[in-house]
This record gives C-alpha cells, sequence and structure tokens, in this order.
C-alpha cells in the first residue's frame, strides 16, 4: 500500500469513528440493558454501584467512575442529569478523593448514594468506605449545597457501631430516608436517617440473611426488599422478601429472576420508583460488572412486574420510558 493511500484511508477511517461518535451521541428514544449507553458527548455512562436522586424534574444519577487513565490515588465519584431517564448529561466528578482515613493502597469508595436534606438544605453522599482488606468496613459521609456538587468529605463511621460495606439508598413516600447496609457478622440492616442526614437515628429491622446490593421499594402497601448474594464480581440470583412495615415480619426471600440466569447477569443497586400521572412503574437498577475491564460495565435496567406480593425481573428487551405518565412500554430492537 502506497504512503499516500494508507493516509488517505486513515482520514477515512477517523471520520468514520467521529461520525459513529456522532451518532451515538444523538437523542436516545429508548433504554437499551446491556449495551454501551452515551452520555450527551458520546461517552458510555460511568455511574456504576449507583444510585439516583431526584430534584423537582431532574434526575441525578451518582456512581463510580470507573473510566480509563485516573489517578490512581484518587477515588471519583460521577453525576449525570436527565428529565427523561434515557438521555444523561454528564456534570463532571463531583466527588475526587484522595485517601480520607489513611487507608493505604488501594483503598476503597463504592457504591455512592445521596440523600437530600431539607432540614440542612445539604445533599448527603454516603458511600461504603475501606482499605484494601475490608476490614475498616465502614460508611463515608460527603456534603454540598448542590445536587451537582462539589462534595466535600466531611466524616466515616460504623452505623449503630456495626460493620457496614455494600450500601443501598431508600426514601419512603412520606419522604423518610433510610439507609440499607450489610454487616457481614449480622445481616441486611434498614436504618432510618435523622432529619439532617448525617447519622443514624434508629434501626427497623435487622434481616439475618446475608445479602448486598440492597434496594426497597413501597409500593401499593407493601415494601419490597431486594439483594444479591456475596458472591463478588460474580453474579447470582437476586432475591426479594415483602413486608408491610419496614420493621417487619418480611416474608422468606424468593427469586427474581430464573435462577440460572444470574439476574441475566447482573447485581441490584436500586429499585427506582418512577410515578406519574397515569401510572406508577418500578425499575429495577443493576450493574453488569466486568472486573478486568471495569470501564466496559455495563447497566441492566428493566420495569419489574410487581403486585400483591410479588416482583419479577422479565427478560430484558429495549424499552420506552415516559416519566410524566409513569409508563414503560418495551421498544423493537
Amino acid at each position: 500500500m502506497s504512503n499516500g493511500n494508507y493516509l488517505l484511508k486513515s482520514a477515512i477511517l477517523c471520520l468514520g469513528l467521529i461520525a459513529g461518535m456522532r451518532v451515538s451521541a444523538q437523542k436516545l428514544t429508548k433504554i437499551s440493558p446491556g449495551e454501551i449507553w452515551p452520555d450527551d458527548k458520546g461517552e458510555h455512562i460511568q455511574a456504576h454501584g449507583g444510585g439516583i436522586t431526584k430534584v423537582k424534574d431532574t434526575y441525578y444519577w451518582y456512581g463510580e467512575e470507573r473510566r480509563q487513565g485516573l489517578d490512581s490515588n484518587k477515588r471519583y465519584v460521577s453525576c449525570y442529569a436527565s428529565t427523561d431517564l434515557m438521555n444523561w448529561k454528564f456534570k463532571g466528578d463531583v466527588v475526587q478523593m484522595t485517601d480520607p482515613e489513611n487507608l493505604g493502597r488501594h483503598w476503597i469508595l463504592e457504591r455512592p448514594k445521596v440523600f437530600y436534606s431539607k432540614k440542612s438544605r445539604q445533599y448527603v453522599m454516603y458511600f461504603h468506605l475501606d482499605n484494601a482488606t475490608y476490614k475498616y468496613a465502614s460508611v463515608g459521609i460527603a456534603v454540598s449545597d448542590k445536587p451537582d456538587g462539589n462534595f466535600r468529605y466531611l466524616k466515616s463511621f460504623r452505623p449503630l457501631g456495626h460493620e457496614s460495606r455494600d450500601i443501598g439508598q431508600f426514601t419512603d413516600d412520606d419522604g423518610t430516608q433510610y439507609l440499607i447496609f450489610e454487616d457481614r457478622p449480622l445481616g441486611f440492616h434498614i436504618a432510618k436517617l435523622t432529619e439532617d442526614c448525617l447519622n443514624i437515628d434508629r434501626e427497623m429491622c435487622l434481616m439475618p440473611e446475608h445479602m448486598e446490593g440492597g434496594a426497597i421499594v413501597h409500593y401499593k402497601g407493601l415494601y419490597y426488599a431486594i439483594g444479591s448474594a456475596l458472591t463478588g464480581w460474580r453474579p447470582n440470583p437476586n432475591q426479594y422478601a415483602t413486608a408491610k412495615s419496614l420493621e417487619g415480619p418480611w416474608s422468606e426471600f424468593r427469586d427474581i429472576a430464573p435462577k440460572e440466569t444470574n439476574t441475566y447477569g447482573s447485581q441490584s443497586t436500586l429499585l427506582l420508583k418512577v410515578a406519574g400521572r397515569k401510572d406508577t412503574t418500578i425499575v429495577f437498577l443493576g450493574d453488569i460488572w466486568k472486573p478486568k475491564t471495569q470501564w466496559d460495565s455495563r447497566y441492566l435496567w428493566m420495569p419489574v412486574e410487581i403486585g400483591d406480593g410479588k416482583l419479577w425481573l422479565p427478560q430484558p428487551k429495549p424499552f420506552k420510558i415516559d416519566v410524566k405518565n409513569g409508563t414503560a412500554v418495551k421498544s423493537p430492537q
């Protein structure tokens, strides 16, 4: 191949890549579980192990920033904003933190979740804070006056004096906010936060099951709690239980999807309640982890079939969601 032909073909290839990026950054009309999910810049969304906080008509999605080229001494939390849950604008890394508690090399910041305190008018971020051997087992807290940061580190502690690893968030219909955390010696805790969201008010319930990726939703008079077994990066059959009160008693845990699918290769992180003018849709938010290429980890979002004490995650397929009406429909492939 002549040098001129090589340069020409290289230029065509570059133009093709740029065009592809522009296409991927166009407005999305559906959510495609397990696929690359481009933000407003055409970059794959980096919000792993995340949580969502709604402020008026805007949803803010916070998660672990796992893109390549990050400073290995720091840990990052990204923030994205959307009004339709399909198209997300990157608001930046609202946490860029060096080791806050002298935890040593390979220290850990995982599963960021943000609560809003009406009392203090602050946004309060909880996250799993740990050292490389998972012995610190605490929650860290960072605060901000705005939903899109920047968040400043405040403190760390063990909720109710217990170990805390994976955490989840839940805001009830009356606005009361709760922290969910996994305690290796004891089990699955549900704890009510204080009004300023900076401490634990009291424990609501301790379930003896050991589960990660904890999430809760309140739907038509019942609470549904889901979680994942302790298998590290490997997916497993996520399960759910129900109760009329957060204090229990809770039903036995049952599979949310066919056992052999291992929750379609994902792990739960949140149950998102989308209440609209016509209906209410509950969306399962899960992570499809790729531990060796974490920047390429994907998301499994899918409306669940829920009601009368049953919760089922159907086979994931592309879907459209209408946040104003609270409805979701399957979309053509």
